[in-house]
């Protein structure tokens, strides 16, 4: 049932959190997230197989616990923790224990082992993954007036006009100045990173401030900021990812990145329970001391995940396992992309461990130049 729309004007924040998490908001649908946008999980099962490399390598940093949680955050109908749970060693997988997060109703044929939650379970040992869940944890826009004013953004439901509102003040102020200074046009772009963050990506606060121009927009982000240090803290020991389109702050979009999906095709963000609203997420904001990002081209492969091609002989001696092997390849390409999966940004936040990605396992095969590279550490927001 499609919600009444009320023609109020209100915060994109406010808008977005009733249009998709509301009684009848659009995460509420019985099609879920996987009838309308495709992401690294419905790609292909390689992701959760890699996911579950990860989660061993955890559990070796952990020293094998007897309780191992994996913890998968915006779990959609559960198709994340379901295919990790699936991929795992027989030893690791009986002491591994599901837990999906999500606002949306269980799903009727989800496995009864798995816990389903609204929040993250609390005092955990293991690993918390949030997969494109950021980019829907919603924040405020905003706008630069033609007096050089960053204002609030709002939005009508029913048909997705904006205009704007009161200037930024108070903490999102603060955020914006430090995190997304609305900068002038004569101010460069440069392309985000392909590999990494930048180790000089935070903003000098000696840097003088540029005149803002007119129409500039940006996402504050600090409700995302604050999400996830919540879900990091409900880590006891091990390590939390977020997994999300992404932008540094070498290189913010002038003009935001707020839009729709549905049905698999990108449209109009308008906040009326249609359509899935998202907007790309400030990793470098929502990282807590010792956080890392790599790309997930990077991470992936690092995790064994490859779009080689399988050798041409193979094709003589085993038709078959030549096939498979070329369509694994293809599904590995997809999520590797350069332009498209493979640029996702994965935050790394190691919790009492040494980040395995990096160390311990891998210190006998040391990552490429440019897999991962720290995120300065910053003050609380």
């Amino acid at each position: 049932m499609r919600r009444v729309k009320t023609g109020e004007w209100r915060g994109w924040r406010e808008a977005t959190e009733e249009a998709l998490y509301g009684p009848s908001g659009f995460y509420h649908g019985p099609e879920g997230p996987a009838g309308h946008f495709r992401t690294s999980v419905h790609a292909s099962p390689l992701f959760a197989a890699a996911v579950a490399r990860l989660l061993c390598r955890v559990d070796e940093a952990l020293g094998r616990p007897a309780e191992l949680a994996f913890v998968d955050m915006a779990a959609g109908r559960g198709e994340l923790v379901t295919g990790v749970l699936a991929a795992l060693p027989a030893e690791v997988a009986s002491r591994a224990r599901g837990y999906a997060v999500e606002r949306a109703d269980r799903p009727a044929a989800l496995d009864h082992l798995i816990e389903w939650l609204t929040q993250p379970p609390k005092g955990i040992t293991g690993l918390l993954f949030a997969n494109e869940w950021l980019d829907n944890v919603p924040v405020e826009v905003a706008e630069v007036d033609a007096t050089g004013v960053p204002r609030l953004v709002l939005v009508r439901d029913d048909d997705g006009a904006e205009r704007l509102g009161e200037p930024v003040a108070g903490a999102e102020a603060q955020w914006l100045r430090r995190w997304w200074p609305l900068a002038s046009e004569e101010v460069s772009f440069p392309g985000a990173p392909s590999e990494e963050v930048p180790s000089d990506d935070v903003p000098s606060e000696e840097t003088p401030e540029e005149m803002p121009f007119e129409g500039a927009r940006a996402e504050i982000g600090l409700p995302r900021d604050t999400a996830w240090a919540g879900a990091v803290a409900s880590l006891d020991r091990g390590l939390a990812v977020a997994v999300d389109y992404a932008h540094f702050a070498a290189a913010r979009p002038p003009f935001g990145t707020l839009t729709g999906f549905r049905e698999g095709r990108e449209t109009a963000p308008v906040p009326d329970g249609s359509c899935d609203i998202t907007a790309h997420v400030a990793l470098d904001a929502c990282a807590l001391p010792g956080g890392r990002v790599v790309t997930q081209r990077a991470a992936l492969r690092a995790l064994g995940v490859s779009g080689a091609r399988p050798a041409l002989s193979l094709a003589a001696t085993d038709p078959t396992a030549y096939v498979r092997a070329l369509a694994g390849a293809g599904e590995a390409a997809e999520l590797t992309a350069t332009g498209g999966l493979g640029d996702f940004g994965w935050l790394l936040q190691p919790v009492g461990i040494p980040n395995p990605m990096i160390d311990g396992l891998l210190a006998d095969d040391p990552p490429a130049d440019g897999l991962l590279v720290d995120v300065p550490d910053h003050e609380e927001q």
